[in-house]
């Protein structure tokens, strides 16, 4: 039976929008050649406002079904207030993208990612599909989103059960934890529910304070920081990566300044790690990446969770307690079926030890803000530990997944790598979309899921494990 469906094609202008507008254009000629009515403006809606003129005109048809494109990433703002101001079922339609080895030039799946948590958090059923609008095996896959069959279900956790062997373990690592402190430099961004927490939850879940500061404290102390200490931490980037002169020298100055700066605050007030706003504004008012240092701060067992992520923090104090050895907290960016693999991904920010040393790691900028300082490199092969203590769907649990880092060519620029998780492919989507976890976990090298099930059990939070 022929529907009418109403698109609303979500996109930002920092990705590339000559290849966005050329992706949507082919999932409005498959739209098209669905058998049903397309409704609504076929450009990209880049902000609030266009998105709001465009599902008011929406508003004046008799529709069946709301659609959203996900060309590139956005966060989940414009998906909840839509959800919200319609009552027909909605859908999410995301386009992946090739690996290979550029930038990130959509980053989609993680707008489905933060999407998905957000609707979770209200409650709100949606379908999903991530699939290449040029693949004829996607058709059939669109012909069911378009039927509703593609609903995500929501997955439970489990009762988290201690093994003896672990529980005293885990009991030093939790009791390690209690009474840690961690710095918040700014909020979290708009529209990145993900990234919320309840100070009075934190502290009862696992004795942890967080001092809220506001992000300008850190470009403060950064631009005091002496030219003789900017020296010495010029010097350990140049051990790590070795050709720092190809990057703007000044603005690899303000990104240094920040590494010093953040040791700085630490040792004043006793952190255990971080949880920094890390875009826009080190870009756009402070003109230097904070990527480069937090690299650094991690590989010296700090953690500096991006977009002021508390949830991350801890799941990456918890990790490189368990683990003896530093934590990565990345983004899931890519999942190919066909492949067997996921790719996990951040702009430039992995600790030095994580790397894959066949190719030399390099100092680099920002992909999207052109700044310096970035790592980049692939991430060593061996087996990996993913965890997140999470609040998906509005219960706190501890998200525990195992896989195998692959020897694989650069995916896409900045730090990242090729997994192969013990879940498989499809597990990992439905587990992903239907728990609606958080768009960051966090990594360490080794199986540490025994450890991490004894830890839940004694935070006494149930467990979902991806398996």
């Amino acid at each position: 039976m022929s529907k009418t469906i109403g698109v609303l094609a979500l996109a930002r202008p920092t990705f590339d929008v000559p290849y966005a507008e050329e992706m949507a254009g082919k999932a409005f000629a498959k739209l098209d050649a669905s058998g049903h009515k397309i409704v609504g403006s076929r450009a990209l809606l880049f902000d609030a406002a266009a998105t709001q003129n465009a599902w008011a005109h929406l508003k004046t048809q008799q529709l069946d079904l709301i659609l959203l494109l996900q060309v590139t990433f956005t966060d989940a703002t414009m998906t909840v207030a839509v959800a919200n101001a319609f009552d027909q079922p909605l859908a999410i339609w995301a386009i992946p993208e090739p690996r290979l080895g550029g930038r990130l030039r959509l980053n989609a799946f993680c707008g489905l990612n933060l999407a998905a948590h957000a609707l979770g958090l209200n409650n709100h059923p949606f379908s999903y599909l991530y699939a290449d609008p040029d693949r004829a095996s996607s058709d059939a896959d669109i012909k069911d989103l378009l039927a509703g069959k593609r609903l995500a279900v929501e997955v439970k956790p489990q009762p988290a059960l201690s093994d003896t062997g672990v529980s005293i373990k885990a009991q030093s690592v939790v009791k390690s934890i209690n009474g840690s402190r961690i710095a918040r430099l700014g909020a979290y961004p708009d529209g990145f529910d993900t990234c919320a927490y309840d100070e009075d939850k934190l502290r009862d879940l696992a004795g942890v304070e967080v001092d809220a500061m506001e992000l300008d404290t850190l470009f403060d102390v950064a631009r005091a920081i002496p030219a003789d200490a900017v020296a010495e931490t010029r010097a350990l980037a140049e051990r790590d990566l070795g050709d720092l002169e190809a990057v703007d020298q000044t603005e690899l100055d303000r990104s240094l300044r920040l590494k010093n700066a953040l040791d700085e605050i630490r040792g004043k007030g006793n952190y255990s790690a971080f949880a920094i706003r890390c875009w826009p504004e080190t870009f756009t008012e402070y003109g230097g990446a904070v990527c480069g240092p937090v690299s650094m701060m991690g590989e010296k067992r700090v953690p500096c969770a991006c977009e002021a992520d508390i949830y991350g923090a801890l799941t990456s104090m918890i990790l490189q307690e368990v683990a003896d050895a530093p934590a990565f907290q990345v983004d899931l960016v890519d999942i190919d079926a066909d492949d067997g693999t996921g790719v996990i991904w951040h702009c430039g920010q992995a600790p030095i030890s994580m790397a894959d040393k066949t190719n030399a790691p390099a100092a680099t900028i920002h992909t999207n803000r052109k700044m310096p300082l970035l790592y980049e490199f692939t991430l060593k092969p061996g087996r990996v530990t993913f965890a997140r203590v999470s609040q998906a769907r509005g219960e706190t649990k501890l998200v525990i997944a195992g896989g195998e880092m692959l020897t694989r060519p650069m995916s896409f620029t900045g730090t990242s790598g090729v997994v192969a998780y013990d879940a498989g492919p499809d597990v990992l989507m439905e587990t992903v979309m239907g728990a609606a976890l958080e768009h960051h976990t966090c990594l360490v090298y080794g199986d540490y899921r025994k450890e991490l099930r004894a830890i839940a059990a004694e935070l006494d939070i149930p467990v979902l494990e991806i398996a």
